[in-house]
């Protein structure tokens, strides 16, 4: 009984952590389409019912391969490199259609890739700007996406899709604090 308690208040309060730090995030400057994202996909996985709805699902899908994807876009533009804005954006883009195609594998797979690759291109541009809540951002982006991964129900004593958003949660608000001292070092 406590247990399945504690389990529920986790999953309500790390949707809830999520959303508040991508809202938060939202209403800064750069990137808010990315976080409305991240915000609108984790406010309707709280929804009674919907957490397994297909459309609620199909919000999550959207919310990774394009959110997170707007967000490095962001990151890469602010730093001159429109190249590889464009790629990691495009490429989200084309996810987000190839989606009905992938069956549930492969919609896991492509949203954990997605995941991993913004985090890695996020880190790589924070350590050669010397950003530091950018590598911290980018390094919980990919420990969310390695502990998507891992073949297990429970880390830490929540469930495993809790502590991923709690990683998540983390790494949207180093993110934001990355952006905001990118900015303020190009004023």
């Amino acid at each position: 009984m406590v247990s399945k308690f504690r389990s529920e208040w986790s999953t309500v309060l790390s949707h809830l952590v999520l959303a508040a730090v991508s809202l938060h995030a939202a209403s800064s400057r750069g990137a808010a389409a990315g976080f409305l994202l991240q915000t609108f996909a984790a406010i309707t996985m709280l929804a009674p019912g919907l957490s397994t709805h297909e459309d609620c699902l199909a919000g999550a899908w959207v919310a990774t391969v394009i959110g997170l994807p707007l967000l490095a876009f962001d990151f890469h533009w602010v730093n001159g490199d429109r190249s590889s804005a464009n790629l990691l954006l495009g490429g989200g883009m084309v996810l987000a259609v190839a989606g009905d195609h992938l069956g549930p594998e492969g919609c896991s797979v492509a949203g954990q890739a997605v995941l991993l690759v913004v985090a890695v291109t996020i880190l790589i541009v924070a350590v050669f700007t010397a950003n530091t809540y950018g590598m911290w951002g980018g390094a919980m982006l990919g420990v969310a996406g390695l502990l998507s991964r891992l073949e297990v129900d429970r880390l830490l004593l929540l469930p495993k899709e809790d502590v991923c958003r709690w990683a998540l949660a983390a790494g949207s608000w180093a993110y934001c604090r990355a952006l905001h001292t990118q900015r303020l070092q190009w004023e």
